[in-house]
């Protein structure tokens, strides 16, 4: 089997801190190269991958001010289908746009629809559904008017995460710093409680920041630690006592609460798109729906088995788990199946 992996090109493939698109991307392509599979990644061409690498974008666009979005990625984009004849299948994690060049191909394209950024994108998704097969990251995510072939949860490589059995004292946020992500929502559960917050991730609001985060911080009780790599995030995640995701919107999956239940540490989480699907209710954390159910349940984390949120994790969000699953989409694909 041939496969074309179409990546963002926001990040690096895998990022070297934030980035869960590309880190998804990554994962997937490794766990395919592993099983023997041909992967051609394109990406940017500072990516590191066992796949062949395909790259006209010379670095992330984040990371380069310089690089105009509106000339690089319609070149990356068109870069996957002016070579679609080398594949036997496209997997897209691009978003809409390279759903647009679908039916001047005629090699089949799956989509992994990572959240819909606004519903004044879904027309595209729409019109293309007859051509493309799309699968969704939750079932809580998925669009009523659109056919999905799967649902397929992210899933982590269990060797990047230190599992502790022994409970810390501090909470953690681990996120990007935006209103939607329940930042402020977790520094008031941490003061009502009384235990030290770190907060972790990418300022993506800086209004939000200055306004809501940075008043509270005073580097003992409530920490900005900036936005983390692999090393420092197994540490941070593992030595905590719960992470807190009180998001404000329907999460469409939320990698970072496996990443913290990878490490043992339970995840206090609102009642919001994919949580109740992610979270184990008693066994891996707590489903709440405000801040003052959240502030309960930190008093009873502490009761959870680490070693039993470790063991769920593997068997729900293993890497493998997820690269099974995306061999399943696409021999479903190559015999012609569109919808599940």
């Amino acid at each position: 089997m041939r496969v074309a992996m179409l990546a963002p090109i926001s990040w690096r493939v895998p990022p070297r801190h934030y980035g869960p698109w590309e880190r998804v991307v990554s994962l997937l392509t490794e766990g395919l190269v592993e099983r023997g599979v041909d992967v051609t990644l394109f990406a940017t061409a500072d990516s590191v991958t066992q796949a062949q690498l395909e790259a006209v974008v010379p670095r992330p666009l984040e990371e380069d001010p310089t690089l105009d979005p509106n000339v690089w990625e319609p070149l990356h984009i068109a870069n996957a289908f002016e070579n679609a004849g080398r594949f036997d299948l496209i997997h897209n994690h691009f978003d809409y746009v390279p759903l647009t060049y679908s039916r001047l191909v005629t090699t089949p394209v799956v989509t992994t629809v990572h959240g819909f950024s606004s519903d004044r994108i879904k027309p595209v998704y729409r019109r293309y559904a007859g051509r493309v097969a799309y699968v969704s990251i939750s079932n809580a995510d998925r669009d009523p008017n659109l056919p999905y072939i799967a649902t397929v949860y992210h899933g982590i490589d269990l060797s990047e995460f230190t599992p502790r059995e022994q409970p810390g004292r501090g909470l953690v946020y681990f996120g990007r710093i935006h209103p939607d992500k329940g930042v402020a929502e977790a520094i008031a559960v941490a003061d009502a409680v009384g235990l030290p917050l770190a907060i972790a991730g990418i300022v993506h609001d800086h209004e939000y920041f200055e306004r809501e985060i940075a008043p509270h911080l005073d580097g003992d009780l409530v920490r900005y630690v900036g936005s983390l790599g692999a090393a420092d995030r197994n540490e941070l995640l593992g030595s905590a006592l719960a992470l807190l995701h009180l998001v404000e919107f329907a999460e469409p999956f939320g990698l970072s609460m496996i990443e913290a239940m990878a490490c043992g540490t339970p995840v206090i989480a609102r009642r919001r798109g994919s949580v109740p699907e992610v979270v184990d209710e008693g066994v891996t954390g707590f489903v709440v729906d405000d801040v003052a159910g959240a502030t309960l349940a930190v008093g009873r984390v502490g009761a959870l088995d680490r070693r039993a949120v470790r063991a769920r994790v593997a068997e729900r969000f293993s890497r493998d788990r997820m690269v099974d699953d995306y061999m399943q989409v696409y021999e479903q694909v190559l015999s012609g199946a569109r919808i599940a």
